[in-house]
């Protein structure tokens, strides 16, 4: 099992009248969704609203196979997000938080326990740089990095970041508490503008986490394990917008990896390069048939048939 933790939103997407239509996501919501979607058991640790968005947003997760025991109700209106695309569909968001459910976080809203033997992943966009939500899952991490697997994906957003040397700071300090990280070529540029990836990875890995995962868009994808490292090629597929692409990138990899009874701390001290490689092109080619079709929509397991077996850009 895998329980994701983070915020839960609906994004405001483009239309093609010069409107927005209200679709659910936000990333960690986003990415509970994927793994659902493709047969793993998982569940969200968020705030859902108790109004219309928020029933939609229920809706969504619950026909997606995300178990929402763990979900916490809130009385504020839900999390919204407005995005924007330019002319390759790349999408920019701004976000509307306070006052809202996400908005209002508090460590009392952190189960007292986590189902034993499941993984904990944590996206990062509001989980930490957003006060006091960042306190909650900083609470959280610490008390369960003793007890089970930690991924993480930081998922930088610069407009969220109102303390650059406090929200720096929090990152290393999860990263002592991260076995799997994934990294977006944005979230590196913010994190380590014009270092060698090579020296960034080799220092994470110093920090904690057994595997490094780092998506570079046109260039492919990057990984480094315990027993090696796998750097795989773009292929180009036809977007129709990257709304939730790395959301389904991870949600591939989670559930590769959970597939293979890899993530557990001696699961992945066994992870070679060849092994790798192969959870890797899957999570690919999840990002790929989301990358196809507008917002957030991950792929079902059923639609991942053997004729098309082409990996994606992310």
């Amino acid at each position: 099992m895998i329980i994701v933790g983070g915020e839960a939103l609906v994004d405001l997407v483009p239309d093609h009248v010069g409107g927005y239509r209200p679709l659910p996501g936000g990333s960690p919501a986003n990415t509970a969704v994927g793994i659902g979607r493709l047969g793993t058991r998982t569940a969200l640790l968020a705030r859902l609203a108790e109004d219309r968005l928020g029933a939609v947003l229920r809706h969504h997760l619950e026909t997606s196979n995300v178990e929402l025991d763990l979900a916490v109700t809130s009385c504020a209106p839900t999390t919204l997000a407005v995005v924007d695309l330019d002319a390759d569909g790349v999408a920019d968001y701004s976000f509307y938080i306070d006052g809202c459910a996400d908005g209002g976080w508090r460590v009392a809203d952190l189960p007292a326990s986590l189902p034993p033997g499941a993984a904990l992943h944590v996206g990062g966009s509001f989980a930490l740089a957003v006060e006091p939500m960042a306190a909650a899952f900083e609470t959280l991490l610490h008390r369960e990095h003793p007890h089970r697997v930690i991924t993480f994906d930081p998922n930088i957003r610069p407009v969220l970041v109102r303390d650059d040397t406090a929200v720096r700071a929090r990152l290393r300090r999860w990263l002592g508490l991260t076995d799997v990280l994934k990294v977006s070529a944005d979230d590196l540029r913010w994190i380590a503008p014009d270092r060698p990836l090579a020296d960034v990875v080799a220092e994470w890995h110093e920090l904690g986490p057994a595997l490094v995962v780092v998506t570079r868009g046109g260039d492919g994808v990057y990984a480094s394990g315990p027993n090696g490292a796998v750097d795989l090629p773009a292929v180009r597929v036809d977007v129709a917008d990257t709304v939730g692409a790395g959301d389904a990138f991870m949600a591939g990899l989670l559930a590769a990896l959970d597939r293979d009874d890899l993530l557990t701390r001696p699961g992945l001290a066994t992870v070679d390069p060849a092994r790798l490689a192969v959870v890797l092109a899957y999570a690919q080619r999840i990002a790929a048939i989301t990358c196809t079709r507008p917002g957030a929509d991950p792929p079902w397991f059923d639609e991942l048939l053997p004729t098309d077996p082409r990996p994606a850009i992310f």
